[in-house]
């Protein structure tokens, strides 16, 4: 039997939590990332990628596509605070989510013998009920499709692929749309002439192979539907950790301190809320010549108390001597161990 797979996505995530929090917003072209010239994009609004804006964009070319833009700082333990909730509605459902960022997820629906199409009406509704928020809901019978559907008709997307649309469905759709292929193997496809899937359909195996290595394979079967990739439950993560570009280049500890208090203090509630905690520490800092150093200390015991982290990080910076100034500080948090987290109920 074919399997039931979910892909979920919220939309425009940090900016419509924003719009959510201050409905002035609403309709505006919200840039979330900061407001420093020395920023980059984290989130959009739909109106502002009308302007060009794009995620990972600096903030400087974000203020040239959109002047008029509303710039704002991340809240990261807002947005947590809400995915956590939208996360609350998935487990409800079933137990089979896999996590892939804040505001993504694969749900494996398979085994509830239920119409899929349902199903994401109850979870679309029930999120827009308890959080006030939209989401694009792909579904289909592999990883590759259901992601691929979720980003077919948003906002507020419903997509569902089936196994008789394959491949004809696909055929228009541009190369880059294709899971694993990024910016550089893209590139090289169009330099050989090569720009939708259509035209990548034509190529055969061995040539995939030549041309991309092993994992030319993968790429060969997903445009033909085939996908064996399984929702895994669990995902292990090395590390958690903030940092910052800052306003004004400096080389005063204390002013790095105060940074590194308020990167304690976020990085501790992902990991309580995450059930984790770490016994590894690491500083990173980026001069003003742009190179980068990091220092690191390795702890008897796990922690994930703010005050434990920011006393590691105050030391751990405390002893870095600087030749220049700093024009970016992080914190992270790795060799994380993680306890196990008690399944909700079932959706009925």
């Amino acid at each position: 039997m074919d399997k039931v797979i979910m892909h979920v996505d919220m939309d425009a995530f940090f900016a419509a939590v924003e719009a959510l929090d201050n409905p002035a917003l609403r309709g505006k072209p919200v840039i979330v990332g900061g407001t420093s010239e020395r920023g980059v994009v984290a989130t959009c609004s739909y109106e502002a990628r009308a302007y060009g804006v794009r995620s990972a964009m600096p903030i400087y070319m974000a203020k040239a596509n959109c002047p008029h833009g509303v710039f704002l700082p991340t809240r990261y333990w807002r947005y947590k605070e809400i995915s956590n909730k939208i996360f609350h509605i998935f487990y409800q459902v079933t137990n089979l989510v896999e996590g892939l960022s804040i505001d993504e997820a694969y749900l494996d629906i398979t085994a509830l013998y239920k119409n899929p199409i349902d199903v994401a009406v109850y979870i679309k509704n029930k999120v827009k009920r308890e959080t006030g928020l939209t989401i694009s809901v792909g579904i289909s019978y592999n990883k590759f499709l259901a992601k691929l559907a979720s980003d077919w008709n948003k906002p507020d997307g419903l997509k569902i692929i089936t196994k008789d649309m394959i491949p004809k469905i696909l055929y228009p759709l541009s190369v880059d749309k294709v899971y694993g292929l990024g910016k550089k193997s893209t590139k090289k496809l169009n330099d050989i002439g090569i720009f939708t899937i259509e035209d990548l359909y034509k190529l055969p195996r061995d040539l995939m192979i030549e041309f991309f290595g092993k994992f030319g394979n993968e790429i060969y079967d997903r445009i033909r539907g085939i996908d064996r990739r399984e929702v895994t439950i669990s995902r292990e993560r090395k590390s958690i950790g903030k940092e910052t570009t800052l306003l004004v280049d400096t080389d005063n500890k204390l002013e790095l301190m105060e940074y590194l208090k308020i990167f304690s203090r976020a990085i501790s509630n992902l990991l309580k809320n995450k059930n984790m905690s770490g016994n590894n520490i690491t500083v990173k800092i980026k001069t003003s010549s742009f190179l980068s150093h990091t220092r690191s200390r390795t702890l008897q015991q796990y922690i994930n108390d703010e005050n434990d982290i920011f006393r590691e990080a105050a030391s751990i910076l405390e002893d870095m001597k600087f030749e220049e100034k700093i024009r970016l500080i992080g914190l992270s948090v790795s060799n994380l161990k993680e306890n196990k987290i008690e399944q909700l109920t079932l959706w009925k």
